[in-house]
C-alpha cells in the first residue's frame, strides 16, 4: 500500500513542488465479574533465550531452474497430484548494494510438483522489470519497502543531487502472494504491478498494471473468492478531498483470451478517517453477502512517502505505529456496494491476516491474528533476522506475537437499541458489542486459542479448508508457531473447543500451511497440510511436508538437496 501513494503523488508533482515539501453474554456493569471475563486477558508471553542463529534463512541463494527430484520418505497420498507454488525473497543485494529489509528481497518463485507419489522441484527468480534492470547496472536502481536505491555513484555532485528531485521508479518486484484471476495467476504485493506467471514453467508471461483498469493505486496480495470464481479485493486511491480504500471486484471469466483483469470494478470507497494519513492494510474480511475492512491505527504518512526521496529515507520510514487512535470495522454489502451506517470500534491492535469470516443470526462474525503493538515492521531489517546470540533474542522477546480473536459485528442495530448491553445474540462467544452513548459499537473481542499457544509463541500465516468453509462457520484453522522470528512449529487450531494440535521438529522452519482436501469429502479437516520446512544446518535437506490434517501426523516427507530461502505465502493447484 506504501507504494500506491507514492506513485499517484509524484505523478503529480513537479520537481519544483516536490522540492518545496518538507475496533450470548449481556453486559454485566459487576467490576468482578469483568475482571473474571477471559475474552479480554491480557497475553503474557515468556521471554526466550538461547534461540539459534536463523541468517543463512535470509541470505541470496542460487536458483534452480532445473527439475530435481526429491527423495521421498513415508508417502505422499496417491490421490494428491498438483503443483504447491510459492513465493518469497531470495536474493539481497547487486554488487555492493545490499537490501535493509526482508521484504525487499528479489522475488523467488518455487514449485514442487506432486504426481503419484513422486515429489519434484525448481525455482526461478521472477524476471521483472526490477530485477533486469538492478542486474544489468549490478547494483541497486529501484527502491524497495526499506531501501531507498541511491544515485549512481558515477555521476557528478550536482547530477546526484538533481537525481533526488526526480520521479522515482516504482518496483514490480511481486514477491508475496500468487494470487488468481479469471483462471491466471499472477504474483502479487501492494503496489500498482502484478506480474503474470506460467505455473508450469515459472515464466512471466504479463505485466499488468491495476491503474490502467480501475482508478486505485494497487490492490492487495490477499483477494478473496467467491465460489464462481469472482474476485474481491481492496485498494487505495489518492485524490483532492483526501485518500479512500476502495473495494475491488474483478469477473470470473474472460470475454477474449488475451484478457487480464479487464471488467474490474470499485464497488465502494470508504473515506480514510485521516485524509494525510490512511491505515495501513494487508487483507480483509469476506463473508457470502459482506465486505469487512479493518481500518487500524498502522498509519502512512503521504506527506513523508512523497518527500522521502528527497529526505534520503524509505518508503517504510513513513509507516508509524499510533495507538492513540482505536481500530475500526467497516461492513460492506457485496451486491450493492453500500456501506453500512454501523460504527464498529475496538481498541488499538494490528492485524496482517485474517482467517475467516461468517454470518450468523444477523451478526458478521470475523476472526483475526492479532498484534497489540504495531511496530513489528521494523523489527524485520535484516540486520535484525541476522543476529546471534543475546542480540537475537532481544529482537525477539521485543517483537510483538499474534493471537487469533473473534469479533461480533452486530449488523442491525436500531436507533433505540440499549445502551451499555451486549448486542451480540450469539451464545457460542463471549465476544461483545456494546452500544455507547454516542451511537458507536464498542467490540471486544474474544480469545480463539488456549494458554497453550502462548508457550508457541502465537499463530501467523492462518489457512483453512477455504474452498469449502470461506465464509461460513467453521471448527479449525492452520498457521505456524512463532517460538522464532519465523516460524517453528504448524499448528491445527481448533475454534470451537479451543484445543491445539502441534508438529515441530528442533532445528527446522516450516512456512505457511496449505490446506489441501481429500477429493469428494465433506469433512473439514478431510485432507492433508502440505508445508515448505527449511533449516540453516547445511548438514540437513530441506523438505515439503504432508501431514494428515485430522490428526496432524506426518505422512511423508520429501527432500530436496537445494538452499532455500524462508518465504511469504503460496497456492496450490490440482493437476
Amino acid at each position: 500500500m506504501v507504494f500506491q501513494i507514492y506513485l499517484h503523488f509524484v505523478s503529480n508533482l513537479s520537481p519544483i513542488t516536490m522540492g518545496l515539501l518538507s475496533v450470548r453474554v449481556r453486559w454485566i456493569p459487576v467490576l468482578k465479574k469483568y475482571m473474571e471475563n477471559t475474552h479480554q486477558k491480557k497475553v503474557i508471553v515468556s521471554k526466550r533465550e538461547g534461540l539459534p542463529c536463523i541468517a543463512p534463512l535470509l541470505t541470496t541463494v542460487e536458483e534452480t531452474p532445473q527439475i530435481v527430484a526429491a527423495r521421498v520418505r513415508g508417502h505422499f497420498p496417491d490421490w494428491l497430484n498438483g503443483y504447491l507454488l510459492r513465493i518469497g525473497p531470495g536474493k539481497f543485494e547487486f554488487g555492493k548494494d545490499k537490501y535493509n529489509h526482508w521484504f525487499d528481497g528479489m522475488a523467488l518463485l518455487h514449485q514442487f510438483k506432486i504426481e503419484k507419489g513422486t515429489v519434484t522441484y525448481r525455482s526461478k527468480f521472477l524476471q521483472s522489470d526490477t530485477y533486469k534492470a538492478n542486474s544489468v547496472h549490478d547494483r541497486i536502481v529501484i527502491s524497495e519497502f526499506g531501501t531507498l536505491a541511491l544515485p549512481d555513484p558515477c555521476k557528478s555532485i550536482f547530477e546526484r543531487f538533481m537525481s533526488k528531485f526526480e520521479q522515482l521508479a516504482m518496483t514490480d518486484n511481486t514477491n508475496v502472494n500468487y494470487v488468481r484471476y479469471k483462471g491466471d495467476y499472477y504474483i502479487s504485493t501492494e503496489t500498482n504491478f502484478m506480474n503474470k506467471v506460467d505455473i508450469e514453467t515459472l515464466e512471466k508471461t504479463e505485466k499488468v498494471d491495476w491503474s490502467k483498469f480501475i482508478a486505485v493505486n494497487g490492490a492487495t496480495a490477499h483477494p478473496h473468492y467467491d465460489p464462481d470464481g469472482t474476485a474481491y479485493n481492496m485498494g487505495n486511491s489518492y485524490g483532492p478531498h483526501g485518500s479512500c480504500y476502495n473495494v475491488i471486484r474483478v469477473p470470473p471469466e474472460k470475454v477474449d483470451l488475451g484478457e487480464t483483469i479487464h471488467g474490474a470494478q470499485v464497488v465502494c470507497s470508504i473515506a480514510s478517517a485521516e485524509k494525510m494519513k490512511p491505515s495501513y492494510y494487508h487483507s480483509f474480511g469476506m463473508t457470502r453477502n459482506y465486505i469487512i475492512f479493518i481500518e487500524q491505527p498502522l498509519k502512512m504518512n503521504l506527506w513523508r512517502i512523497v518527500t522521502s526521496k528527497i529526505r534520503g529515507k524509505a518508503f517504510s520510514d513513513a509507516i508509524s505505529w499510533e495507538p492513540q487512535y482505536n481500530t475500526r470495522f467497516h461492513v460492506v454489502d457485496k451486491h450493492t456496494g453500500q456501506l453500512l451506517p454501523g460504527m464498529y470500534y475496538s481498541k488499538p491492535f494490528v492485524t496482517f491476516h485474517q482467517i475467516n469470516a461468517f454470518e450468523d443470526q444477523g451478526c458478521v462474525v470475523i476472526d483475526l491474528c492479532c498484534q497489540d503493538n504495531g511496530e513489528n515492521l521494523e523489527i524485520y531489517q535484516l540486520q535484525n533476522l541476522r543476529k546471534a546470540g543475546e542480540g537475537l533474542d532481544q529482537v525477539y522477546n521485543s517483537a510483538a506475537k499474534s493471537f487469533p480473536r473473534r469479533f461480533v459485528l452486530p449488523l442491525h442495530v436500531s436507533l433505540d437499541a440499549p445502551e451499555g448491553e451486549n448486542l451480540s445474540p450469539l451464545s457460542y462467544s463471549s465476544a461483545s458489542a456494546v452500544k455507547q452513548a454516542d451511537g458507536k459499537i464498542w467490540c471486544s473481542y474474544e480469545n480463539l486459542h488456549p494458554e497453550d499457544l502462548e508457550e508457541q509463541g502465537g499463530v501467523e500465516f492462518p489457512q483453512i479448508n477455504y474452498g469449502q468453509f470461506s465464509g461460513k462457520k467453521y471448527h479449525f484453522f492452520y498457521g505456524c508457531g512463532f517460538r522464532h522470528l519465523v516460524g517453528d512449529s504448524l499448528i491445527k487450531v481448533d475454534v470451537v473447543n479451543k484445543t491445539l494440535k502441534v508438529w515441530r521438529e528442533d532445528g527446522f522452519y516450516p512456512s505457511e500451511p496449505v490446506f489441501v482436501p481429500v477429493p469428494g469429502t465433506n469433512e473439514e479437516d478431510g485432507g492433508v497440510i502440505l508445508s515448505v520446512v527449511i533449516t540453516p544446518n547445511q548438514n540437513e535437506s530441506n523438505f515439503l511436508l504432508v501431514l494428515d490434517a485430522k490428526n496432524f501426523e506426518e505422512l511423508g516427507r520429501a527432500e530436496v538437496p537445494v538452499q532455500m530461502p524462508y518465504g511469504f505465502h503460496g497456492t496450490f493447484v490440482n493437476i
